[in-house]
C-alpha cells in the first residue's frame, strides 16, 4: 500500500502510521497548486515536491511523471532530476498531451512505438537497478483491455519493471491483465473513479504488487477543511470544532519537536 502525499507534513504521517512507501500523485500537487489535473505542473516544481516529502518521510518515494514533460529528451532528464531529488521510482503514461486524469473520458494515446521509446530512455537513464521505472497506460478505456494488454507486454520489453493499467472497471479485468501481463503489476485505488473500491489483499491475490491511494488523504484533508470554513463562517469561531483538529501537541508529536530543544533536521 503506497498512500499519497500531497505535502511534507502528510509524508511524515505517512511513515508514522507504519508504511513502507509514500506516493506523490501529480493531481494532488496540480490540485494543491491551485490547478486540475492537466499537465500544468513543472518538472522543476514537482521535484521541489520530492524533495520535501523524501526528506521528511525517510520512506521510497513512488513519483507521478505524467507523459515525461515532454519527448524522449525530456524523459533522460526527468528521470535524471527525479533521482536527484529523492525518488525511488516513477512512472510514465501513454496518453497525448495535454493529459487527462485516468478515470476521466475523452483521453487520447500516443502511438505505442513513441511510448516504447520514452521507456527505454526511461529504463536507460536510471542512476542505479535499484531505481524503479513504471509504465502506465491508459489504453483499457480507449481501445479496449487487449490492447492495454499489447502495450503493457510492450512496455516490458523496452525495458519497464512494472506495469500500471489504469481505469480499469472491475476485478475480472485487473485478473485478467495480471494473468495476461505477468511480471510486476500496480494499481491505481482512486476513489469516485472508474475503479471500485477493492482491497489491498484481493489486488495481491490477483497479482499486483503495489497499490496506489493518489489522492485518498486530500480528498479527507480537504472534507474537513471545506467543512471546517464553513462552521467559521456561520459561528463566528472555531469552537465547535476544536475536537476535529490536530492539537499542537500532536502536531508537534509529528514533527518531532520539542519547544526549547534543537530540532534534529532530518538527514
Amino acid at each position: 500500500m503506497c498512500p499519497g502525499a500531497f505535502n511534507a507534513l502528510v509524508a511524515r504521517a505517512v511513515a508514522r502510521a507504519g508504511f513502507n512507501a509514500v506516493y506523490i500523485s501529480g493531481g494532488a500537487s496540480a490540485n494543491s497548486a491551485g490547478y486540475p489535473d492537466v499537465g500544468l505542473l513543472s518538472l522543476t516544481e514537482m521535484c521541489r515536491n520530492i524533495r520535501e516529502v523524501s526528506t521528511a518521510s525517510g520512506l521510497p518515494v513512488v513519483v507521478d511523471a505524467d507523459t515525461g514533460y515532454g519527448e524522449v529528451e525530456m524523459v533522460h532528464r526527468t528521470v535524471v532530476e527525479y533521482a536527484r531529488a529523492g525518488a525511488a521510482a516513477l512512472h510514465l503514461e501513454d496518453q497525448v498531451f495535454p493529459k487527462r486524469c485516468g478515470h476521466l473520458d475523452g483521453k487520447q494515446l500516443v502511438p505505442v512505438e513513441h511510448m516504447v521509446e520514452k521507456v527505454r530512455a526511461a529504463s536507460e537513464s536510471r542512476p542505479d537497478d535499484g531505481f524503479v521505472v513504471i509504465a502506465r497506460t491508459d489504453a483499457a478505456s480507449v481501445n479496449g483491455l487487449d490492447d492495454a494488454i499489447d502495450r503493457g507486454m510492450k512496455y516490458r520489453e523496452a525495458g519497464a519493471d512494472m506495469i500500471f493499467p489504469e481505469g480499469l472497471r472491475t476485478e475480472e479485468e485487473f485478473k485478467t491483465f495480471a494473468d495476461a501481463c505477468p511480471g510486476l503489476l500496480l494499481a491505481n485505488m482512486t476513489e469516485f473513479g472508474k475503479t471500485p473500491m477493492i482491497n489491498v489483499r484481493t489486488f495481491s491475490d490477483m497479482g499486483y504488487d503495489l497499490v496506489l491511494y493518489p489522492v485518498t488523504m486530500q480528498r479527507v484533508a480537504m472534507a474537513a477543511v471545506t467543512k471546517g470554513l464553513t462552521e467559521l463562517a456561520e459561528k463566528g469561531s472555531a469552537e465547535s470544532f476544536l475536537d476535529a483538529m490536530q492539537t499542537r501537541t500532536e502536531l508537534y508529536d509529528l514533527l518531532g519537536y520539542t519547544p526549547g530543544e534543537e530540532w534534529p533536521f532530518p538527514s
